[in-house]
């Protein structure tokens, strides 16, 4: 058992495909009829329409279709998968292409220059700006990058190793806990649930900086206690050693000097996802113009580069970049196709709406807030099965998203609650590689983070449940109200899914 390994997702989801084909032997094949609900713009489940029909049992053959099929067969309520991997390749490529100009390290190191003697002030800084990335793109392995330049300015600062691990896990983590506009999480979940990545904006906005808050003042208490008292820091007994191996020679680590130029791209950085968020919510944008803009950024920060020695990227040194991005982020595309082949196994096999019935009958009944937060409860503990953000939405949001239609939820709220709780899970998730990756570079336990951040733990929870509820009890959510309630004349088809 010392040596066991938890599956990686692609594994559990390929399991979960040929598990699902099995079901289809067993489960009554079953379809809702189907009417146009005005608000999405799509045809939705009636509730009180499910009927069974003949079954379609899955075989082996169409286990091994059903990854291939998850790219380009249309899901409901989603687009093909081929557009948001795509996607997922192009946003990787931009933010190498950025790393290489060392922007992104300069900008730091200009950071930790400019706060020398005032270090206690980075934690809220590098928290917001962690955040930042997380909120934006999903920051999760790109953080990792990080640990190597703060633990020694934090230790020499007076603080302990852990508080740069909590400045810089926590700051990315919640930062996508309260994705606003991450197309790895939002934009996928949202896709999967037929609702635009600006639907329910407002409330993750609030759920963002509310914990996010709450987190910068639990790490700024803990620094301040460790500063004055080296015996209250979690690793108390380790402090000298990690004093050692640490500062060893880090006086002679140097970081890219910030010029003007890396000052210019940087600029550029932030300013495309300023762009992509105006898109998004005021011009409809979705994948395909997305995609285009962070092309086009990446070619702009590449021509704006040429001004300056130390930027300059030739054209096989931009190209090479670009695709050295895509590359590192070629795992979440590719397991995109593969969670939808578990929904196309479902579709063909008709148990989809057989499914979803089951699930209306048990959370039907449910008030608004109760079934927002069961809809929380759910995805946490969902998320500790499927670490990958991208992977759960697209496994979950087809089959709970239409649930919130029988509740009289916004699908965007539902949204909402799994990100909340993909991104709760993973600030301790064992099976989340980002999490052990950077204990592992802080040289903190897992046993001691869990005792660290249990008491922040719960606390976010709360405030995310609370969101959660309040958003359910004012309809601030700007999902679909329940199907039926959208139609007149409810339609049936031939196929269903």
């Amino acid at each position: 058992m010392g040596n066991f390994k938890f599956p990686t997702a692609f594994t559990i989801l390929f399991v979960l495909i040929a598990v699902v084909a099995v079901l289809t032997w067993i489960i009554p094949a079953g379809l809702y009829d189907l009417a146009m609900n005005e608000a999405l713009g799509r045809e939705t489940p009636v509730p009180g329409t499910y009927k069974e029909v003949e079954p379609n049992p899955q075989g082996w053959i169409a286990v091994l279709m059903a990854p291939i099929k998850g790219f380009y067969d249309p899901i409901e309520y989603t687009a093909n998968a081929i557009d948001v991997s795509l996607f997922v390749l192009i946003i990787g490529g931009f933010l190498m292409v950025v790393t290489r100009t060392g922007a992104i390290d300069a900008g730091i190191g200009r950071l930790l220059t400019a706060l020398e003697g005032r270090e206690i002030y980075m934690i809220p800084i590098l928290m917001i700006a962690f955040a930042l990335g997380g909120t934006t793109y999903g920051m999760a392995e790109e953080s990792l990058a990080f640990y190597s330049i703060i633990i020694p300015v934090m230790i020499r600062a007076g603080y302990d190793s852990p508080t740069a691990v909590a400045t810089i896990l926590l700051g990315a983590g919640i930062g996508t806990l309260g994705s606003t506009a991450n197309a790895f999480a939002t934009g996928i979940a949202s896709d999967a649930a037929g609702v635009t990545l600006g639907d329910g904006l407002v409330l993750r906005i609030v759920i963002l900086v509310l914990c996010l808050a709450a987190g910068i003042v639990y790490v700024m208490r803990y620094a301040t206690r460790v500063k004055a008292d080296a015996s209250t820091s979690i690793v108390a007994d380790q402090l000298d050693a990690h004093r050692e191996h640490f500062l060893k020679g880090s006086e002679e680590e140097s970081l890219p000097e910030f010029t003007r130029m890396r000052g210019i791209i940087l600029t550029l950085f932030g300013l495309t996802f300023v762009a992509m968020l105006w898109g998004v919510i005021t011009q409809r944008w979705w994948m395909g113009e997305m995609s285009a803009l962070f092309l086009g950024m990446s070619i702009l920060v590449w021509i704006v580069g040429w001004f300056e020695a130390d930027t300059s990227l030739s054209e096989k040194e931009f190209i090479d970049a670009f695709i050295d991005g895509a590359r590192d982020l070629l795992g979440v595309a590719l397991i995109i196709g593969v969670a939808r082949g578990i929904v196309v196994v479902m579709d063909e096999g008709n148990i989809t709406h057989t499914i979803l019935h089951a699930l209306e009958g048990l959370f039907g009944s449910l008030g608004q807030i109760a079934f927002i937060n069961t809809m929380f409860f759910v995805n946490t503990v969902l998320s500790f099965l499927v670490p990958s953000s991208s992977g759960l939405a697209v496994l979950t949001m087809p089959i709970l998203a239409p649930l919130s239609d029988f509740a009289g939820v916004g699908r965007d709220l539902v949204v909402t609650a799994y990100q909340s709780a993909s991104g709760w899970v993973n600030l301790f998730n064992p099976t989340f590689a980002v999490v052990m990756g950077g204990l592992a570079l802080g040289k903190v336990s897992y046993d001691r983070w869990l005792r660290f951040v249990f008491p922040l733990l719960i606390a976010l929870a709360l405030i995310i449940m609370a969101s959660l509820s309040v958003g359910a009890m004012t309809g601030s959510s700007s999902g679909a109200p329940p199907a039926v309630e959208t139609v007149e004349e409810p339609a049936t088809t031939e196929t269903g899914n």
